[in-house]
């Protein structure tokens, strides 16, 4: 190495911060600077820059885009640099909303909560939404309860099946013994109508599961929202009270018809959700009345008629429902692949 290279290479300084680590490059405070401006009046696209392999790369993944850098189709680009600005704008726009909207309805919570905000409530509405929710547990632990029977009465069916085989075989092989025979044949009836039993059961498990989970479930997901639009309803509400109270110079009179178009709103949103809640509750209690009724009814008949021997009645209850089991030469019952 010459010299010259040798000195100049001397004179080179790396900045050094206060706890000995090498200091940020000199565009860190540009990015700062473009930080701040950004959260007062929005992205600056005329000083973007594109770094390649994420914050704190070196300097050759540094894309300058602005208009020292020769630009040959100059026309195109500012077309293109207007719309990008507008995209980036109205996504700062719609984050600082969503940031807004955030606050006051976390205020409002924080407010209700220690008792110091005023909340908005509907006794009979929320009565039926409570209700719906203790019932929902109630009908969950039915379903439970149902599914171990199902899978307890299974095991004893196949048990039946292969106690009937083993009589089966050794009477067979004792012909002397003529009761094997006899009680082979009390397990294979014992066995077919435990399948029809358990075609009953399923079907009633199936759907349970249908209403408690899905039909029920989809209440519950708009009562969500519903409590949701009441929250910022109050929110909102509440921040028009506080500018009403405040005094009314020109500045607080754009704020308090910003915040009266605001409050209108979700006012709108809010009794729009109420009144669709009010309506799927309606419709749910008298889904729910009908499904159980038919559903208690299979339950009962197909329990009955199995454990007092009838199988005659136990057959013309799955016809009655229009159950259909799997058909007679298949080794097991479709209807445990379907749980």
């Amino acid at each position: 190495m010459s010299d010259g290279l040798m000195s100049k290479a001397a004179t080179m300084e790396i900045p050094i911060s206060s706890n000995g680590d090498t200091g940020s490059l000199p565009e860190d405070d540009g990015l700062e600077q473009d930080l701040q401006q950004v959260m007062v009046s929005g992205p600056n696209l005329n000083e973007t820059s594109i770094v390649s392999g994420g914050y704190g790369g070196t300097a050759e993944g540094i894309i300058p885009t602005s208009s020292g850098l020769h630009q040959p189709h100059a026309g195109p680009a500012v077309g293109g640099e207007e719309v990008v600005r507008g995209i980036a704008v109205e996504k700062f726009d719609i984050v600082k909303k969503w940031g807004i909207n955030t606050y006051k309805c976390t205020k409002q919570l924080i407010s209700e909560r220690f008792g110091r905000g005023s909340r908005t409530v509907d006794l009979e509405l929320e009565t039926q939404i409570e209700l719906l929710r203790e019932t929902k547990r109630k009908y969950e632990c039915v379903l439970q309860l149902a599914r171990a029977l199902t899978n307890h009465f299974y095991s004893l069916v196949q048990t039946q099946h292969a106690l009937g085989d083993a009589f089966a075989d050794l009477s067979q092989k004792s012909p002397e013994l003529q009761e094997f025979g006899y009680n082979a044949e009390t397990q294979k009836l014992l066995c077919k109508n435990g399948e029809t039993l358990l075609g009953a059961v399923n079907f009633f498990v199936s759907s349970i599961n249908t209403l408690v989970n899905k039909t029920m479930e989809d209440t519950l997901m708009t009562v969500k929202q519903y409590e949701t639009a009441r929250l910022e309803y109050d929110a909102y509400r509440t921040d028009l009270e506080e500018l009403s109270m405040g005094p009314r110079d020109a500045s607080t009179l754009c704020r308090l018809e910003a915040a009266q178009g605001q409050f209108q709103s979700h006012k709108d949103k809010y009794e729009k959700l109420r009144a669709d809640v009010a309506i799927k509750l309606k419709f749910l209690e008298e889904n729910k009345i009908k499904v159980m009724h038919k559903q208690l009814l299979l339950f009962h008949n197909a329990i009955s008629a199995y454990f007092a021997g009838n199988q005659q009645q136990l057959e013309q209850t799955l016809k009655q429902f229009n159950i259909k089991l799997k058909t007679p030469g298949a080794e097991k019952p479709s209807w445990l692949e379907e749980q």
